[in-house]
């Protein structure tokens, strides 16, 4: 049997070759979608040319057939591209096929078979359609993208692309080399890969003119298991190659310094910091770019300047002058522990070489006496008296704050919503920015509102405009996300789907099968009538479940004007007046039962008889419960209280399985209804679940602020463990709703103080800035409490919760953005719980600077028990002089 099958498969591909000169290719098309890569060349072999474009030509027709989100696997992307070079006549319709993203193919594999076809056929564009492919490269392109086009490159001798995903891809190709195929137990060495890469020449110099690339660059290499590992495996096969003399050693150097004069995210500087101090330039080396270094020690983050200032001390022949000039600058950078290292660099040149100038020296050295670090203040007054300058009689100094309070403006009220959709084009455009990007958080009732406008009038035109849209949408839109139990991707994209389709009966029983998991219509005394059917999903989010759900149900429906809970205003808030004249020109029609919950938990709290008795006299349902809610008051502001709560975390990614089970508790907030309220839709009824927290940003939390806009602590409740994930789990993006929630009204209470106080200890610094912009708007508008706030920062702090240093920061911008005594009086009730810890916490010294500094300028006196204790111990750490002088400063406020 074995021996017949090689003459077997021979007779199969001679009638494959004669079937297709015959005029028949369902069997080729056959042979791509089933993956048969190495079948399709020798099938193709011998056709003439004018049978090959007529199969292009069907080939092309065929291919358009397919749906855009149609996915082509490796295998079937090879075999595609394959038939498209043995059979399509140009590169540019090539290209045009094979450029789609959603085609994957198996890298240099897919190149061979793909250069086998090409000459067969005689075909001499492969380079230019690597180009061509190329030019079309993003953010999506993957990695087997990049290696097809460098193989057909480097077999057809041309050069590489230089774009900047191209040199992206290729730094991705050199740390994850494609080995599949060639049968070698160990991979050869980076050094020795470069040493051999035809590209190397032209990309080098590439490395260090693409922004943020230095963030790729510091790659480890992976030897036999992770344990190990070499350290930054490119930038040690580039220093390796330096040295051979196979890479120019002053083009590296020179490199590296002109990225970071260019500067980038601190980050991304990084590798070029650890590649320049492997390189260990020579004394001669800096000396002769000195001015680079001299710029990098006065402008570039402090990691940079650090490695500058290092290098410019070794230098034996400097200039004082230089550094004198350069010294003026850096003293008064925030950067501690650099102006620390300078002001010791300039103590060691007035003690020995230039003595008979120590008087100069310490003129300077007197700048850092107005540094905001009260330590290094300290430190620069003490060594400019040491070399015979007295910094008190240098000038009358600053002028002393008069003792104040906060200064922070008053917040703009609430803008108006923007303008409904009116327009079809305009909702593509809307539902294009909504699916075109990741993050889901984005305000999604005008799109909602739109699609029930305009499909109530044009439904075709709707559906004509949104199918390419919904088409193109982003990969993260692509399904429901099952490891997100928040997850409503599918459920959006199936509401945009439906505007304008036919409602066919089995889309029609999705919708009310949806509904009909989400709502109990028979439901009992205190029990919701919104199913809980996830633990983890907090009720406000179950209402925007059942609200797609329902508008999935009834999109298409003639007569309807618009979603009835549509908000007036941007942070969410509905007028009442306007829900009184959408249901008077609702007339008899039956109001839709969520869309009108929505609307009424977005009215203003408190009773509004007038606006009820108007409700009343319309007569209808849908007046009488909007009547009976204004009467009421509406949802009553909940009673919240703090609990710890368990974690229980599932995670997909190990080492947040890791993270949690380290935590083994987080502090939550428990939400309950006041005494008597029917609770009817569990909104103001939640326990602590500390396992809602995904790695995924999806952002769907930000959405919830606009849902209750006069509920800021249930909301802040239900958003409190994806903000606590930002401090405990260091994920990204975790406290974006927090700005979102100071535009809100109604108690924040323990659920806002909690939120905040893990918020100024996020990982991330853009997280830290959304917690900081919270607290002033907040503040801004009377509606903070310092005191809760600070009491939560020293309880998480203690129970290793919240790492204190990350949280000086933002409280000290918040100082200086004008809120002095709100920070004081927040740090003066944390402080009772950090002193009072068995282990300082880290970051604790500058804490107490910052407190002395705010209780100084605003002259507030505030008793801090267990400060005078510490004050009195004896040595003189910082912790023990930090606390002596806020003690100070208070005896004298």
């Amino acid at each position: 049997m074995s021996r017949d099958r090689p003459a077997e498969i021979i007779k199969s591909q001679a009638r494959r070759r004669y079937e297709l000169a015959q005029g028949g290719t369902s069997d080729l098309f056959d042979l791509v979608n089933s993956g048969a890569a190495d079948l399709i060349g020798p099938a193709l072999a011998g056709l003439p040319e004018e049978r090959r474009r007529e199969i292009a030509a069907e080939l092309t027709t065929w291919f358009k057939e397919r749906n855009r989100s149609t996915w082509w696997s490796q295998g079937k992307g090879t075999a595609l591209a394959v038939l498209v070079v043995g059979c399509l006549p140009t590169a540019a319709q090539a290209a045009t096929i094979l450029a789609r993203r959603s085609i994957v193919l198996d890298g240099s594999r897919a190149a061979g078979l793909v250069r086998a076809a090409a000459t067969e056929r005689g075909v001499t564009w492969l380079g230019d359609l690597a180009h061509r492919l190329a030019a079309r490269f993003n953010q999506s392109s993957w990695i087997e993208h990049w290696r097809f086009v460098a193989t057909v490159l480097r077999d057809e001798g041309a050069p590489p692309p230089t774009d900047d995903r191209s040199v992206q891809l290729w730094v991705s190709g050199l740390q994850f080399p494609d080995d599949r195929h060639d049968g070698r137990r160990r991979r050869p060495l980076l050094a020795a890969r470069l040493r051999e890469d035809p590209f190397l020449p032209v990309m080098l110099p590439r490395l260090f003119e693409v922004d943020g690339l230095g963030s790729q660059l510091g790659f480890d290499i992976v030897l036999r298991s992770w344990e190990d590992r070499e350290r930054h495996g490119l930038l040690n096969a580039l220093t390796a190659l330096a040295a051979e003399g196979v890479v120019d050693r002053a083009m590296l150097i020179d490199g590296c310094l002109g990225r970071l004069l260019r500067g980038d995210k601190t980050a991304a500087l990084r590798s070029f910091v650890i590649l320049l101090d492997q390189l260990q330039p020579t004394t001669a080396e800096v000396t002769a770019r000195t001015t680079d270094y001299l710029r990098l020690l006065t402008d570039a983050p402090a990691p940079v300047a650090t490695m500058a200032q290092k290098a410019l001390r070794e230098l034996p022949d400097l200039a004082l002058e230089s550094i004198l000039d350069a010294s003026r600058e850096v003293l008064f950078r925030p950067d501690k522990t650099l102006v620390k290292a300078q002001l010791t660099w300039l103590d060691r040149l007035a003690r020995k070489p230039y003595r008979e100038r120590a008087a100069e020296i310490a003129e300077v050295i007197a700048v850092a006496t107005e540094h905001p670090a009260v330590e290094l203040r300290d430190r620069a007054s003490a060594l400019a008296a040491r070399h015979g300058v007295d910094p008190a009689a240098a000038g009358p100094g600053p002028a002393v704050a008069e003792p104040r309070g906060d200064d922070l403006p008053a917040p703009a009220p609430a803008a108006p919503a923007p303008a409904p959709i009116t327009d079809v084009d305009e909702l593509a455009e809307e539902v294009a920015a909504l699916l075109g990007t990741r993050s889901q958080g984005v305000p999604m009732d005008r799109v909602l509102d739109g699609l029930v406008r305009l499909t109530a009038t044009d439904a075709p035109r709707v559906h004509a405009a949104l199918t390419p849209v919904i088409e193109r949408r982003h990969w993260s839109w692509g399904n429901e996300h099952s490891y997100d139990p928040l997850c409503l991707c599918e459920v959006v994209v199936d509401v945009c789907r439906t505007a304008g389709a036919d409602q066919q009966p089995r889309r029609r029983s999705r919708w009310e099968s949806l509904l009909a998991a989400v709502r109990r219509t028979d439901r009992a005394p205190k029990t919701p009538e919104l199913v809980a059917t996830d633990p983890r999903v907090p009720a406000v989010h179950r209402l925007l479940r059942a609200r797609l759900a329902e508008i999935g149900m009834h999109l298409n429906e003639p007569g309807h004007g618009g979603l009835l809970a549509a908000p007036t205003s941007a942070n969410g808030q509905l007028d009442p007046l306007a829900l009184l004249e959408r249901l008077t020109a609702l007339g008899d029609r039956a109001a839709w039962h969520w869309d009108l919950t929505q609307a009424l938990l977005r009215l203003p709290t408190g009773p509004d008889d007038a606006v009820a008795d108007k409700a009343a006299a319309l007569g209808t349902p849908a007046g009488d419960r909007l009547a009976a809610w204004l009467r009421s008051g509406g949802l009553p502001q909940p009673i919240m209280r703090a609990a710890s709560a368990p974690v229980k975390e599932k995670s997909r990614h190990a080492y947040l399985r890791e993270y949690y089970q380290k935590l083994g508790e987080r502090i939550l907030v428990e939400v309950r209804p006041p005494d008597g309220y029917d609770d009817r839709y569990g909104l103001v009824t939640a326990d602590p679940t500390p396992t809602l927290s995904s790695m995924d940003d999806a952002g769907w939390e930000k959405l919830w602020p606009s849902l209750l806009p006069g509920h800021r602590g249930v909301v802040a409740a239900n958003a409190l463990p994806m903000v606590a994930a930002g401090a405990d789990v260091d994920q990204r993006d975790a406290t974006a709703v927090l700005p979102l929630l100071a535009e809100s009204t109604g108690t924040g209470g323990v659920a806002v103080d909690l939120a905040v106080a893990y918020g100024l200890g996020a990982r991330h610094a853009a997280d830290r800035v959304a917690t900081l912009d919270a607290l002033l708007a907040l503040a801004g508008a009377g509606q903070f409490d310092p005191v809760g706030t600070g009491e939560q920062v020293g309880t998480l702090v203690v129970r290793d919760r919240v790492k204190l240093s990350r949280a000086v920061e933002p409280l000290r911008d918040a100082a200086l953005a004008g809120a002095p005594l709100t920070v004081w009086r927040l740090l003066a009730a944390a402080l009772p719980a950090l002193l009072a810890a068995q282990k300082p916490a880290r970051g604790l010294p500058d804490l107490l600077t910052l407190a002395a500094e705010t209780a100084t300028t605003t002259g507030v006196r505030i008793e801090v028990p267990g400060l005078a204790e510490v004050a009195a111990r004896g040595g003189s750490s910082r912790l023990v002089t930090e606390s002596r002088r806020l003690h100070g400063a208070l005896a004298t406020a």
